[in-house]
């Protein structure tokens, strides 16, 4: 692992642990020629991913792409980093697990739709803005109004009795 402080490629392992509910595994690290100390993370990996944009257009799956996407539509709500990176764990999990090495974009923004939806309301409209393209307050009205409020069906009125 290289050094982050010096570039040196001879770090040494201090201290290992599981962390986020034993998906990972957080590593301290000490740096060998200039003593700076560090953390890594490391995550199991099921197969490597492969994104296929609306263009057609194919890049490598990034995790750290979804979460700076989701900390932009999180920015200033009360949901702690922990569940944040839950919810990413769970979103790449559930991607890997299709069985498919190449996943249209739509697919993996549905998902993380999906789970922001579930983790922060006013998160999930942020996303969705920029996801869907909003350009108008008309769209955040139409989409608030169809996604989050849907209209009730008319309440049903029994027939009234003459007798």
């Amino acid at each position: 692992m290289r050094c982050p402080f010096c570039g040196h490629h001879d770090t040494q392992v201090r201290d290992s642990r599981p962390a986020e509910e034993s998906n990972s595994v957080r590593r301290r690290r000490i740096c060998g020629q200039c003593g700076g100390r560090f953390t890594t993370f490391e995550r199991v990996q099921l197969r490597e991913l492969t994104v296929v944009k609306k263009s057609g257009r194919r890049e490598i799956f990034d995790r750290d792409k979804l979460m700076r996407s989701v900390s932009i539509a999180l920015r200033k709500r009360p949901v702690s980093p922990d569940r944040v990176d839950q919810m990413i764990s769970g979103v790449v999990r559930r991607l890997e697990s299709m069985g498919e090495a190449e996943i249209h974009s739509d697919v993996v923004g549905q998902m993380l739709m999906e789970a922001l939806r579930a983790l922060d309301e006013v998160g999930y409209v942020r996303y969705a803005s920029v996801y869907k393209d909003f350009r108008e307050t008309r769209d955040f009205q139409k989409f608030i109004g169809d996604e989050l409020f849907p209209h009730p069906p008319p309440p049903h009125r029994a027939p009234i009795d003459s007798e």
